[in-house]
């Protein structure tokens, strides 16, 4: 199978970031627009792609759940694959996408791995964790995440006991989408960009 990418950043980019959409929304909603961006103003190659599932969606408008987890993951295999040089690539995604790359990347010796949003557990679940690699990932991790993300709260995140690979960037009253409330002071958009400064920052320093 051959992945579609859409590319933004300089083509000749030292290290290319990958970003997987979420389980509802394509990898052009605005959320990954404004992302992949900002990623590439800071000088990044950025790869962006859809899963099946989603991919179907875009050619007969029909919506469908995700695809199961081995078909997600394998389906980073074939990015990494398709693009080439491991060590230049940092994956991960919004919400879902960021946690399948989580679960892949030990074992495809990618760069590092950024997280928007991660689904710790569902909203109104904390007892469904999916956390169990991310206690023992050997992959440098860049967590971003909303205070008031319903996913996951800090004081939850705190006892997870994640491994030493992997650093949280919290984004002040931020939810799912890094979206503050008006009273906070804080707006999406500088959140955004407070995210963007962050992998940056961890992209430049991993490795």
């Amino acid at each position: 199978m051959t992945i579609d990418f859409v590319f933004d950043g300089p083509d000749d980019a030292r290290q290319t970031i990958v970003l997987a959409h979420g389980a509802g929304a394509p990898m052009d909603s605005p959320f990954m627009n404004e992302m992949a961006l900002g990623l590439a103003g800071c000088g990044y190659r950025v790869a962006r792609f859809e899963f099946p599932y989603m991919a179907k969606r875009r050619v007969d408008g029909k919506k469908r759940g995700p695809d199961r987890v081995p078909v997600l993951i394998e389906t980073h295999q074939q990015v990494v694959e398709q693009l080439g040089t491991p060590e230049n690539l940092v994956i991960g995604g919004k919400s879902m996408g960021g946690r399948i790359a989580s679960m892949a990347a030990d074992d495809l010796g990618v760069r590092g791995v950024v997280c928007l949003g991660y689904p710790f557990h569902p909203p109104g679940k904390p007892e469904n964790l999916r956390t169990a690699h991310l206690q023992k990932t050997k992959t440098p991790t860049l967590i971003c995440h909303g205070t008031r993300d319903p996913f996951g709260s800090p004081d939850e995140v705190a006892g997870y006991g994640l491994s030493d690979a992997v650093a949280v960037h919290w984004v002040s009253d931020g939810n799912h989408d890094f979206e503050p409330r008006k009273k906070s002071g804080h707006t999406q958009e500088g959140n955004i960009a407070g995210v963007v400064a962050a992998i940056d920052n961890f992209v430049k320093t991993t490795g």
